[in-house]
């Protein structure tokens, strides 16, 4: 009986056991089916959000409108003024003959006259004229079918309108913007950004005012950079704003130039114009700056005349000069310790005993 007993009991505690682990696994598998649905719905957001920014945005990039130069311009000019004056003539024969009688004919030859006179005014909206440094967008009821690059008077597709858009370099200088640096201090920063239009397309349909949208960006971008160096005194690996002005303007420059890309925006230049710490921390600064100056000539000073004294002992040795013991060598050294290092002008002071009296 003992032993049937010790039997049931062993049973039921790896029934027990069994139990436990299987409710361990279950609720393991709850658990990675919440994370694994947690996880499904995070990169169902994230595709929604990029799918909603990717709606957002107008992609739209620039193409050549077609457009003939100044030479077939003035023939069709030309042309069409020819065509005007035998319309005019048609109305004008057509008027006299109806004042003579001749009804039926004087009618149909106004009517053509007149239909021609606007037919030869509509085609005028054929001519443009494009000057060095701009470029005209053109839309056909809304369509965009191109940009006309050629200066000059240009024969265009009739009935279209168009947007001048500048490509010449541009340039502008941020607003002073107050910041903080990496390690926290507030700093006065601007920058002067060098610019010009690239796509004329995205410039015109992908942004509201191109303009502003820049300037924007700009401080924007001028912001971020600022936050993520020191103002001076860079940590292994980093690079101060006042120490590296290059790198930092390289870095502005690609910052700017990767958030106007969308607008067909290109960056050709982008320099810091003014730099210093703001006015209720400039003095304190400034006397922290002094005093590193002053210890690292203080250290230069201290090292050369620690060389120096340590050569004239060791030529005195050399040289059997002179034997001194430690006490003397230790009064040696300080003596011209205190010379070398002091501030003010030493008077020397000539012994004319004993060295040990």
């Amino acid at each position: 009986m003992p032993a049937n007993d010790n039997s049931e009991t062993d049973s039921g505690e790896s029934t027990r056991l069994r139990e436990s682990m299987k409710q361990r696994r279950s609720a393991k598998l709850r658990e990675s089916a919440k994370s694994s649905d947690s996880t499904k719905l995070r990169e169902s957001a994230k595709l929604q959000a990029e799918a909603a920014e990717f709606r957002a945005r107008v992609h739209i990039n620039e193409k050549t409108a077609w457009s003939a130069g100044s030479g077939p311009a003035f023939l069709v000019a030309a042309g069409l003024l020819a065509a005007l004056s035998g319309f005019v003539y048609l109305v004008v024969v057509g008027a006299i003959a109806s004042a003579d009688g001749f009804v039926a004919s004087a009618a149909v030859k106004i009517a053509i006259g007149v239909v021609g006179v606007v037919v030869v005014c509509s085609l005028g909206t054929c001519f443009y004229i494009v000057s060095p440094g701009e470029t005209s967008v053109r839309q056909f009821f809304g369509k965009y079918i191109g940009t006309v690059r050629r200066t000059g008077l240009v024969l265009i597709p009739p009935f279209t309108y168009g947007k001048r858009v500048s490509v010449k370099v541009h340039n502008f200088e941020t607003y002073e913007l107050k910041v903080n640096d990496l390690d926290g201090n507030p700093v006065n920063i601007a920058a002067i950004v060098v610019w010009q239009v690239a796509d004329t397309a995205r410039a015109v349909f992908a942004v509201e005012q191109y303009e502003a949208f820049i300037k924007a960006q700009a401080e924007s971008a001028l912001r971020h950079v600022a936050t993520t160096h020191p103002y001076d005194e860079p940590g292994p690996g980093e690079t101060s704003l006042r120490g590296g002005t290059d790198l930092v303007s390289s870095e502005l420059a690609e910052e700017v130039a990767a958030r106007v890309a969308l607008a067909g925006l290109e960056i050709i230049e982008v320099r810091i114009s003014s730099l210093a710490y703001a006015p209720e921390i400039a003095q304190a600064m400034l006397q922290r700056q002094q005093a590193g100056a002053v210890i690292a000539a203080r250290e230069q000073i201290v090292e050369g005349a620690v060389s120096m004294v340590d050569q004239a002992l060791k030529r005195l040795e050399d040289s059997d000069i002179v034997a001194l013991d430690d006490e003397r060598r230790a009064q040696m050294v300080s003596n011209l310790l205190v010379v070398l290092c002091s501030d003010q002008r030493t008077q020397p002071v000539v012994n004319a005993g004993s060295l040990y009296s």
